[in-house]
């Protein structure tokens, strides 16, 4: 069974306190939802580590924007810091996308991801969890596929710097921050 990510990360237990906005944009750069997870408190940060660097993913004052595009593979999550500086773009490559009957979006997960660090050093993470579920059968051959052919594609996007959605995610937050209530 794949697993289902929602927009507003409400079953996320370290976040004590929060506030959740979101939007439906569609202009010429992004048609999709957007979410904006803020962190006001929680019981403990959360770390992530590549390579030989650390860093943290989740503190007070962090905000998580999340980008849905529509008719894609792949979502995006930003972590600003509490200064509002990029920590990572998170990208992750997904089977469908939707939205439930309250319009919070959600993707359904295909495992394989991509992360970006301000630096522009990447990663792609998760692929052994790719091999094991095509192995149990929990996706079939053409969703092992299409996990590979889009981290490939968003792979040569970023190298190329023709990813948009990285560059987006600052305009999205601004958006979000300056006119959702």
């Amino acid at each position: 069974m794949l697993k289902r990510k929602w927009g507003d990360r409400a079953g996320w237990k370290r976040v004590i306190e929060r506030t959740y906005k979101q939007a439906y944009l569609d202009t010429n750069e992004f048609a999709g939802y957007i979410t904006l997870l803020n962190i006001k408190k929680v019981s403990e940060p959360a770390f992530a580590k590549y390579d030989e660097e650390e860093i943290c993913i989740a503190d007070n004052g962090y905000i998580w924007l999340q980008q849905f595009p529509l008719n894609a593979y792949h979502t995006v999550t930003t972590t600003f810091d509490s200064t509002g500086k990029v920590v990572q773009w998170y990208i992750d490559i997904c089977i469908q996308t939707g939205v439930n009957n309250k319009g919070v979006p959600w993707m359904d997960d295909l495992f394989l991801d991509i992360v970006v660090l301000p630096s522009g050093k990447m990663f792609q993470l998760d692929a052994e969890e790719l091999e094991e579920a095509l192995e149990k059968g929990i996706i079939n051959q053409d969703a092992y596929d299409l996990a590979w052919k889009e981290a490939d594609r968003i792979t040569q996007l970023i190298e190329f710097n023709n990813f948009d959605l990285l560059k987006l995610s600052y305009i999205h937050l601004d958006f979000l921050l300056e006119n959702i209530e």
